[in-house]
Formats: structure tokens, C-alpha cells, sequence
């Protein structure tokens, strides 16, 4: 039950904190505020908020390095209830690889440019927001093993009586993220069963989810033997970080990710299609048109190709009017 009567909304609480608003249901998502829907509206409670200032004095002693170890439902997310009434002009780019943010950044130093509002969400929860009009472009990949295929398959299930475009962002390899050196030998997806083995997976609904659980379901694969497949992380990053601390031995995420932390290795395993979804009677508003123009421009593709692990050769085209 709520602790008071006179509940913050996420808004008040960035203003408080001096951060987005997203960033709050960010934080919210992730356990570091405490939060309760009213409705489909998120609260939090003003001593939970204080108490959450004074870890960051360090009142109190941070928590112990942990993994999440409790389901997430994708309708339970908090970044599903973002209050969408009175929204601000702009677009909201849902996703949660590097090339979004750069390409937000690009849209907004565009001369006509247009504010971007970005949410972290996976391939799943951010094709859920599209339906529910509470997003404007989501980046998916994930795969259908029945027709080896990305992203397509999907769009069609989750979209109904939706027509949509498909636009190639760029294609990216998906790996296992181990220790430097490899030090416990993993090299296939057989080995995720071996007793010695401790494994750490992504949320319901992420594409590195579906990823690993339609490999698991080709292979026959029994996810109760994997030891640590209840254990989640929520985002490649996350799951890096975990490998390079020793808190366990393998997980799977993109090579960016893997570039990004010490003392990781990258065993490839598949490369995928990253791509951007949008309602088709959107693409020829002028900021959809500017996101294909940016898409298509030498600057944006010079940018990502410094990066490295992004192949751009179809960056940019329309593959798919679903």
C-alpha cells in the first residue's frame, strides 16, 4: 500500500533530481526507486525519494553487487506506463543500442531538426509501445527460428491491422561475452548446461532473449539445466560487466557491448538485422523523412563506422511494408 497520500509523479521527481524524466523510470525499472502504479500512472513516495538521496550521500551503504533474480512481465514494466497526455512535440526512439542515441543526437543538430526523446526499451516492450501509440520508432532484432528470419515475422504478430515499415539500421554480431582468455572453453550453446557453468540471462521480451531462447528451443536445449537462467540483467552492457567482475562465466549480448569492458572476450555466434520500426501512415510526415535522410547521410555512417561492429551497407533502406 502507498506509505502517503501525496505521492510524486516521475515528472516532479526529475525536476527534483535535476534529470529526465525518462531517466527516473529508468531508475525505476532497474529497482534503484522504489515505485507503485496508480492506475497505469507510476508514483513514488517522498521517503522513498529521500532515502534514495541520502544513499547517494552515503548515509547509507550502497547494495551489494547482485543480479535480478524476479520475472519481469513486459506488461509490468515501468517504462510501459510513461504518461503520454499532453506530450511534447518530438519523437520517441525506443531501443537500446549506442546508434540510437547518435542518431537522436543527429535529428536534433539536423537545421530542421526535431527533439528525440529516447526510452531503453527492448525489441518487445518497444513494438508494444508503438501499438499503444506511445512510441514513434522502435528498434528490434529479433529472430524467428521457424523462418530464420529478423524482425519481420514479429512486426506482423504484434502489429495486427497495423501497417508498418521496416527500415535496416545496420547489422550487428550477437555472442557470448566470457572471461579473458576463455578460460572455461565456451565456444557452443551446449555448453550453457555444464555444471561448471554460470550463466546470466537478459529480461523477457529483449531480442538477446528470444535470441537465446529460440537457440535453446532448436537445440532442445532444457533452460532448467542452465545454471544462472533466472538470473537477468537488462542490458548488453549489464552483462558484460558481469562477466568481467567474475560474477558469472558467460552471457550473450552484441560485440559493441563486449568493447566496452575490460578483460572480456566475444565468441560470434550469430550476425543479425538491427532495425527501426514505424507506422506507415507516418512515413511521410517531415520528421520521418528527416530520420531517412539522416539515416542515408555520410555523416551519420561515418559516425557508426567509427564505432566499429556495425556493417551500414543497407543502412537506411526500406526492406519491409508489413
Amino acid at each position: 500500500m502507498p506509505k502517503e497520500s501525496n505521492p510524486l509523479t516521475p515528472a516532479e521527481v526529475a525536476e527534483i533530481l535535476k534529470i529526465s524524466k525518462y531517466t527516473v523510470y529508468e531508475m525505476v525499472k532497474r529497482d534503484e526507486l522504489p515505485a507503485y502504479r496508480v492506475g497505469k500512472k507510476i508514483r513514488i513516495d517522498r521517503q522513498d525519494l529521500q532515502d534514495y538521496i541520502n544513499k547517494g550521500k552515503g548515509n547509507e551503504p550502497a547494495p551489494n553487487e547482485h543480479l535480478a533474480t524476479t520475472p519481469v512481465s513486459l506488461m509490468e514494466s515501468p517504462l510501459l506506463a510513461v504518461e503520454t497526455t499532453n506530450r511534447a512535440p518530438g519523437l520517441i526512439i525506443c531501443g537500446q543500442d549506442l546508434s540510437l542515441d547518435i542518431l537522436g543526437r543527429h535529428l536534433e543538430h539536423h537545421p530542421t531538426g526535431v527533439r528525440a526523446y529516447r526510452q531503453n526499451l527492448g525489441s518487445f516492450a518497444g513494438l508494444l509501445a508503438l501499438y499503444q501509440d506511445r512510441a514513434d520508432l522502435v528498434a528490434i532484432h529479433l529472430w524467428d527460428s521457424d523462418s530464420d528470419s529478423y524482425n519481420i515475422p514479429y512486426v506482423r504478430r504484434l502489429l495486427p491491422g497495423i501497417p508498418a515499415i521496416v527500415i535496416h539500421l545496420g547489422y550487428r554480431m550477437q555472442g557470448f561475452y566470457v572471461a579473458r582468455g576463455n578460460p572455461k572453453n565456451i565456444q557452443k550453446w551446449e555448453d550453457l548446461i555444464r555444471p561448471d557453468i554460470r550463466f546470466v540471462n537478459r529480461e523477457a521480451g529483449s531480442g538477446t532473449r528470444v535470441l537465446i531462447d529460440e537457440q535453446f528451443r532448436v537445440l532442445g536445449i532444457n533452460h532448467q539445466l542452465v545454471t544462472g537462467y533466472e538470473n537477468l540483467e537488462f542490458s548488453s552492457l549489464a552483462v558484460a560487466s558481469a562477466v568481467s567482475r567474475r560474477i558469472v562465466d558467460v552471457g550473450v549480448g552484441s560485440e559493441k557491448a563486449s568493447m566496452q569492458v575490460r578483460d572480456v572476450d566475444f565468441i560470434p555466434l550469430r550476425r543479425e538485422r538491427y532495425e527501426l520500426v514505424i507506422k506507415k501512415e507516418d512515413i511521410n510526415r517531415p520528421p520521418f523523412q528527416l530520420v531517412l535522410e539522416v539515416l542515408t547521410s555520410p555523416a551519420f555512417k561515418a559516425e557508426l563506422e567509427g564505432l566499429g561492429d556495425y556493417d551500414l551497407s543497407e543502412t537506411g533502406k526500406i526492406v519491409a511494408e508489413v
